[in-house]
C-alpha cells in the first residue's frame, strides 16, 4: 500500500499491448470528472497480469484505474509534473527488461507487431500519467511521520489475541576476504578487453562482439547496448564519468571498475541522459588468489579467537580488512534486506542466507566462526568469518523487543488511513460514474455520485 499502483509500475511484459486494438470498445466502464475509462482499459490491464499467471479481481482493477484518474486530475490542480526525462527513462527501462525477456530487439517487436520507436510512443501518455499519479500520492503522505506515541496506540490498539507473532531472529556481523588478482593476472583480462576495443575501432561491429564475449549477462545478450542512463542511475562511478564525458560516437579507454574491465561507447546524447553500450570482460578467480584470500583469513580469525571482547574488536576488524562494501561501514552487522529503510539488523533465521544459516545454527551467542568458503548470488566466491551477536526465539509481538517493526506497522496504518481518507473526500468532490457490471463491487460501493447510478451507454 505504500506505493500505489507499484503492480503497474512494475510490469515487465506488454504481452497484450500490440493487440490493444482488438479489444472492442464496446463500452464506457466510468466517468472520472473530465475522463473517461473504457472497458477495453480494464481488459488490457486484466490480461497483463494474466501473462504474468495472476488472475486479479476485475473490480479492483477498475477501482485502480478510478484512483490513478482522481490523483492525476488533482496532481494537475497542485501543479504535480514528472520531467520528461523521467518517463523516459522508465520507458526504456522497461524496454530494457522487455527486450531481454524476448531474447532481442527483433523478436520483441515481431511479438509486439510494430517497431520500438511506435510502441515508445504509444506507451508514452500511460506511463506518464501512472509516474504522476505515483508522485501524487507521495505528495499526499510526504508529511506524515510516525512519532512513539503513534507506535503506542497503534499496539494498543490491536486485539490481544490477534498480535502477530515473529519468527526466530538472529543478529550476525560477517568479515569478507575476497581472492585479488595480482598484477600479473590482471593484465591478461585488461589486454582481452583492449584486444576487443581495438578491433572495434579498426572496424569490427561492437554488437556481435559484445554478444560474443561481454560477461555482462543483462547486456550481452542486446549487443551490450544498454539503452538510455541518467545521472540517477546505479551504475559504477567510472562507468557514469566516462558515459557523461564522451561526446556521441566515442569510445572510453579500458578501464577497471568493481565488476572487471569496461569500455563503452555513447550512442547519442539527449538532454541530461545518455545513450550507452559497453563490453565487460570479468577476471576469473584463480586457486592462487583463493589460497590468498584464506591465508588472510585465517591470520584475521586466529586474532579475533585470543581476544575476549570480541564484539568491539570484530566491529573494528571489519572496517579494517572487510572486503564487502554494505557491511565494512557498519561494524559487519548485516542488515535485514527486508527492513532497510530502518537498517534492522535482527534478521528471521528463514530470510537468512541459507549458506549463512547453515554456519550460524552451529554457533552460540559471542562466538566468532572459524573462514568458510561462500558463494553469493552472482557465483562469486569468497571467505567469510562471522560472529552471532544475538539470539531472539520467536514470540508474540511486544513493545520492548519489537518497537522497530511495529512502527513500520504504524507507519503503514497511518499511510493508509490518510490515503483512504484523502480518496473518500476528493470522490465526494468528483463527478464519478460508473457502470452497473461494477456498481455492485464491494471495492467501489457508494463511489457513484448519487444522481449517476443510470447505465453509461457506449
Amino acid at each position: 500500500m505504500r506505493k500505489f499502483g507499484i503492480v503497474v509500475l512494475s510490469i515487465i511484459l506488454f504481452a497484450f499491448a500490440a493487440n490493444a486494438q482488438k479489444f472492442t470498445l464496446d463500452k464506457i466502464a466510468a466517468v472520472v470528472g473530465g475522463s473517461v475509462i473504457l472497458q477495453s482499459d480494464i481488459e488490457l490491464l486484466n490480461a497483463q497480469y494474466v501473462v504474468q499467471g495472476a488472475h486479479p479481481d476485475k473490480c479492483l482493477l477498475a477501482q485502480s484505474l478510478i484512483t490513478q484518474k482522481l490523483l492525476v486530475q488533482q496532481a494537475a490542480i497542485d501543479s504535480i509534473e514528472v520531467k520528461d526525462d523521467d518517463v523516459d527513462a522508465e520507458i526504456d527501462r522497461r524496454m530494457r527488461r522487455m527486450t531481454q525477456q524476448a531474447g532481442g530487439q527483433d523478436k520483441l517487436e515481431q511479438f509486439l507487431g510494430k517497431s520500438l520507436i511506435q510502441y515508445k510512443d504509444d506507451t508514452r501518455p500511460d506511463v506518464k500519467e501512472m509516474l504522476v499519479a505515483e508522485k501524487m500520492r507521495q505528495h499526499i503522505t510526504e508529511k506524515l511521520n510516525t512519532t512513539p506515541q503513534d507506535v503506542k496506540d497503534y499496539f494498543n490498539k490491536m486485539p490481544k489475541d490477534s498480535l502477530p507473532t515473529f519468527n526466530k531472529e538472529v543478529e550476525v556481523a560477517e568479515i569478507v576476504f575476497e581472492p585479488k588478482l595480482n598484477k600479473d593476472e590482471k593484465e591478461y583480462y585488461r589486454q582481452k578487453a583492449q584486444d576487443l576495443l581495438d578491433r572495434i575501432k579498426k572496424g569490427d561491429d561492437f554488437a556481435p562482439l559484445a554478444i560474443a564475449y561481454s560477461q555482462d549477462p543483462g547486456s550481452a545478450p542486446q549487443g551490450g547496448d544498454v539503452g538510455f542512463i541518467d545521472r540517477n542511475t546505479p551504475f559504477v562511478t567510472q562507468y557514469m564519468a566516462w558515459a557523461f564525458k564522451l561526446k556521441a560516437g566515442e569510445y572510453s579507454p579500458v578501464f577497471e571498475a568493481d565488476y572487471g574491465y569496461f569500455f563503452l561507447q555513447v550512442i547519442e546524447r539527449r538532454g541530461e541522459q545518455v545513450h550507452v553500450r559497453h563490453i565487460l570482460i570479468t577476471p576469473a578467480i584463480t586457486p592462487q588468489s583463493l589460497d590468498r584470500a584464506k591465508g588472510k583469513a585465517d591470520t584475521v580469525y586466529n586474532l579475533l579467537a585470543a581476544k575476549k571482547d570480541k564484539a568491539e574488536v570484530f566491529a573494528a576488524t571489519a572496517s579494517l580488512y572487510s572486503d564487502d562494501k554494505e557491511t565494512k561501514y557498519t561494524g559487519g552487522m548485516i542488515l535485514n534486506p527486508e527492513n532497510v529503510d530502518v537498517r534492522s539488523t535482527h534478521i528471521p533465521t528463514d530470510k537468512l542466507d541459507a549458506q549463512i544459516a547453515l554456519v550460524v545454527d552451529t554457533m552460540k551467542v559471542g562466538e566468532v566462526s572459524k573462514p568458510t568458503i561462500f558463494t553469493d548470488a552472482m557465483q562469486k566466491k569468497s571467505y567469510r568469518i562471522f560472529y552471532l551477536k544475538s539470539v531472539t526465539d520467536a514470540h508474540k509481538a511486544n513493545l520492548a523487543q519489537d518497537f522497530p517493526k511495529l512502527k513500520l506497522l504504524a507507519a503503514d496504518d497511518k499511510i493508509n488511513r490518510t490515503v483512504s481518507q484523502w480518496f473518500a473526500k476528493r470522490r465526494k468532490e468528483t463527478f464519478i460514474k460508473i457502470d452497473p457490471q461494477y456498481q455492485a463491487c464491494p471495492a467501489l460501493k457508494d463511489w457513484s455520485t448519487p444522481s449517476t447510478t443510470a447505465t453509461i451507454n457506449p
